[in-house]
């Protein structure tokens, strides 16, 4: 008999990133990565491990939110669920009384994401694989089978999406085996957070440079003056061959993976983050989520305007759902898609919008600035590009060098600037933390917190 789903616990963790600037722009001010942590316990050894991303103050409420749908898997057998994960989705998200306070959006929403992320963690555990390698594996029915289609049908049907993954499922091998050997590419905003000292942005630039880096990003919208001292010192160094990596010759501005992105004389990139705080007038003065992310409209008023100017719009890491990015391609309202592995449901909506965006045949560029986003969506964009678009000539997946020391299986960058591919056997979903960090970071009680309470900070 297949294991049964006998238990669930959680946990409030939250990261004093605050005191650092960490995480900081001009709408989140004043962030402490926090997650909201789920176990899936069986009648066996197999667990599952998954959460969803906040930034202090509210994890609690998400945490009672799991508990509330981690109770519909209670008695489920485990090879039942992994069958169809895509109806295991749907049940999740069926409770009329939960779905009254969403439906589909909202803490309830981000809460079934850490559920649903946790199941597919306990799936890949079961069958020995890393999680991206899992979905990568399955057939295009089974890919089909397993995402969430309601609600898109007049965007993307099954038998597309079935077609899609068919058409690219001969060549897998030869991607996957490319990915290998070179490592997915990546941008890093580790440098741009709207937080820093002038010092400490030319620093971790030149760091980032070093590291083989050459898409950046820097978070704007607080002070017009600001942004532009700070872009003026992140260009001077992104820009200058001699802060290269010894024997690394600049890359070709008008190369396939690099034109139209305004990159400079090195072949590097700066982006810019302007977090939701403009109107739309404002953020038509790549700009990235320039304005309130249910706008759709907005959106696509601002890409119409700067479009001729060769500047493409980004978002979608506070999209929270599967349909707000089926009116944002509609639209035609967005260049780049951010999907986020915890705004959205978990893997099962977000193969939905991998899907849709290749449909449209826009690029998928996750967000991860947070806590373990970077070690769940290195996965997702694997997919994306070995099962479902077929390309990352153009793609670059965020990197921030924040809180990875406490995973058992953090990701990684190679010497290129890549992110490496997770390859043990036993790392699931790559989120399970070791037990020193709850024990310490758990709010209220943790050490970490116990210790700032008994010095009245």
């Amino acid at each position: 008999m297949s294991p049964k789903i006998v238990g669930y616990k959680t946990h409030d963790i939250r990261f004093p990133t605050s005191l650092s600037g960490d995480g900081t722009d001009a709408m989140n001010t004043d962030c402490d990565y926090s997650s909201a942590y789920v176990k899936l316990y069986t009648d066996s050894e197999l667990t599952g491990f998954g959460m969803t991303f906040t930034i202090g103050r509210g994890n609690d409420i998400v945490c009672m939110a799991i508990e509330e749908l981690s109770k519909r898997l209670i008695g489920k057998d485990t090879e039942e669920i992994f069958g169809n994960m895509g109806k295991t989705w749907d049940h999740l998200s069926a409770d009329s009384q939960l779905r009254w306070i969403g439906p589909e959006k909202g803490v309830i929403h981000i809460a079934l994401g850490a559920v649903n992320n946790a199941l597919w963690d306990m799936f890949a555990r079961a069958r020995g694989k890393p999680l991206w390698k899992l979905v990568v594996d399955m057939t295009p029915q089974e890919i089909v089978d397993a995402t969430a289609f309601r609600y898109i049908t007049d965007a993307l049907t099954r038998e597309e999406a079935l077609a899609m993954l068919t058409e690219k499922a001969s060549t897998r091998a030869e991607r996957e085996a490319k990915v290998r050997e070179l490592g997915y590419p990546a941008y890093v905003t580790s440098a741009g957070w709207l937080g820093y000292s002038d010092e400490k942005v030319a620093r971790l630039t030149r760091e980032a440079v070093e590291a083989g880096f050459n898409h950046f990003k820097m978070k704007v919208g607080a002070d017009r003056d600001h942004d532009l001292r700070r872009g003026k010192i992140i260009r001077s160094i992104i820009d200058d061959p001699q802060y290269l990596p010894a024997g690394t010759e600049p890359r070709d501005p008008n190369g396939p993976g690099l034109v139209g992105k305004n990159a400079g004389p090195t072949g590097s990139v700066l982006m810019i983050d302007a977090n939701q705080v403009w109107d739309v007038p404002q953020a038509i003065e790549f700009i990235e989520e320039p304005t309130a992310p249910d706008d759709v409209l907005g959106h696509a008023a601002v890409r119409k305007a700067l479009k001729p100017y060769g500047i493409g719009v980004a978002t979608g890491e506070h999209a929270h759902n599967r349909m707000i990015f089926k009116q944002l391609l509609q639209a035609e309202a967005i260049d780049v898609c951010q999907i986020d592995s915890c705004r959205l449901a978990g893997v099962s909506e977000v193969l939905s919008v991998l899907l849709m965006a290749a449909k449209f045949g826009v690029t998928v560029c996750p967000h991860a600035g947070g806590v373990g986003l970077c070690e769940y969506v290195i996965h997702l964009s694997l997919i994306d590009y070995i099962a479902v678009s077929g390309s990352m000539e153009r793609n670059v997946l965020e990197f921030v060098d924040h809180l990875h020391e406490h995973f058992l299986y953090p990701c990684s960058i190679n010497k290129n600037g890549r992110y490496n591919v997770p390859s043990n056997d036993k790392e699931g979903y790559s989120i399970e933390m070791h037990e020193t960090s709850i024990d310490e970071y758990e709010w209220p009680n943790g050490s970490y917190w116990k210790g700032r309470a008994a010095q009245g900070a």
